[in-house]
Formats: C-alpha cells, sequence, structure tokens
C-alpha cells in the first residue's frame, strides 16, 4: 500500500472537510486541490424532495484500489476521499476528495483522476425522491 494513500472511507456519517484537507497536507506539497460533491436540489430537471446513497460492502476497497492506481500513476505527495451512504439533506457533502502534489498542475490531475474514477468504478448508488413523488436509483458516477 502506498504511503501516498492517506485517508480511505464510505462512511454513514458527516464528512468533514477539514478532515480530508488535513489528511494531504505536507510541507513537501506546493498544491493541494480539493473536490467537494454536494447534493443537490435538483436532477433532470425536477426538483429532489430526497435523497439516500447506499454502497457495496466492496466500495472502500476499491475506493483504495483506484487511490493506490493513481498515486502509482501520478506524482503526487498524498491522496485522500471520502464517499457518505444514508440519507442526505440538500447541502450535504456527498463526496470529498484531495491530493497534494509539489506542483499544482499535478494536484488538480490527481484530484479530477480521483473523483473521476470513483465515479466510474466505486459501486456507490443513489436513490432520489423528486418533489413530484416519482422516484428513481441512480448510480451517479
Amino acid at each position: 500500500m502506498s504511503p501516498a494513500v492517506r485517508l480511505i472511507d464510505i462512511r454513514d456519517t458527516p464528512l468533514s472537510l477539514d478532515e480530508v484537507y488535513g489528511a494531504v497536507t505536507d510541507p513537501t506539497a506546493g498544491g493541494i486541490c480539493v473536490f467537494v460533491g454536494t447534493v443537490r436540489d435538483h436532477d433532470t430537471g425536477q426538483a429532489v424532495a430526497a435523497l439516500g446513497y447506499s454502497s457495496h460492502p466492496t466500495a472502500a476497497a476499491r475506493l483504495r484500489e483506484v487511490a493506490e492506481r493513481i498515486a502509482a500513476e501520478c506524482d503526487v505527495v498524498a491522496l485522500a476521499g471520502a464517499h457518505r451512504v444514508g440519507d442526505l439533506a440538500i447541502g450535504d457533502l456527498a463526496v470529498v476528495v484531495a491530493a497534494s502534489a509539489a506542483h499544482r498542475a499535478d494536484a488538480f490531475e490527481a484530484c479530477r483522476r480521483l473523483i473521476d474514477e470513483l465515479k466510474t468504478e466505486v459501486p456507490v448508488w443513489k436513490h432520489q425522491t423528486f418533489v413530484s413523488g416519482d422516484a428513481e436509483w441512480v448510480h451517479p458516477h
């Protein structure tokens, strides 16, 4: 396991921007990039009333695999990421990822890859209920 991967979690408690940011701070890092995904009040042109995330039991392991691969392929100092599951309210933090590197371009690249590959490879799904009463399951990633 790469020492660059400092925090990986799938949790049912509120996420902390400070925790994820703190995990990637380092005296050798000249740039830190953070992405925060929040629950919005609409999707596909409809008003969202409620939203919940669920994950497969392997989700944390898959997230670690993604982060390990990015750490091996990018010039980073550290990576961190956490995704929330359970019932969330509009405005809640759903996902926070961060990357630090000696230079900003590398931090931006690794952070973007971490969120993009999390969305395509980590088994997390959302169930949203619309104000209209309709509901749908979505693999948001």
